[in-house]
């Protein structure tokens, strides 16, 4: 069995997941509890970082080709938009959070703050609406 099997003898097409999927992540997200709250103890309040440059580049890149493949996926009405446009809003609200809690100066923080409150974060939204648009369609 398949981590999701689809029932294609009812015309609603259910799907079953496989036994192991909900103990599995139910169980990461019970262990990442204790992980957490260590690292707020254990981790300085600041930290050099090498490559720091790169880090960020790379991350807005993926940001990037994420986007790209929303407005394909879009624009084909491929079944690939739903996840596209999942995954893309998780960046979008993953990079807003970043920047508002690494700016280091107060322009810094107001330009963060502006661009996650006018930009991402709209953006966002916007991708989960689509997503959410796109799996109603897909589902009929």
């Amino acid at each position: 069995m398949t981590t999701l099997d689809l029932d294609t003898s009812n015309r609603a097409r259910r799907w079953r997941l496989a036994p192991w999927v909900v103990p599995l992540f139910a169980l990461s997200a019970i262990v990442l509890v204790p992980w957490v709250v260590f690292l707020a103890r254990a981790l300085p309040s600041t930290h050099a970082a090498a490559h720091w440059d790169i880090a960020w580049a790379g991350f807005d890149f993926g940001l990037a080709l994420l986007l790209l493949a929303v407005a394909v996926s879009a624009w084909r009405r491929s079944p690939w938009l739903e996840g596209a446009a999942t995954a893309a809003a998780t960046l979008l609200v993953v990079d807003a959070w970043f920047d508002v809690l690494t700016s280091s100066t107060r322009l810094e923080l107001a330009v963060a703050i502006g661009e996650a409150i006018l930009v991402e974060l709209p953006l966002a939204l916007l991708c989960l609406l689509l997503a959410r648009d796109a799996e109603r369609v897909l589902r009929r």
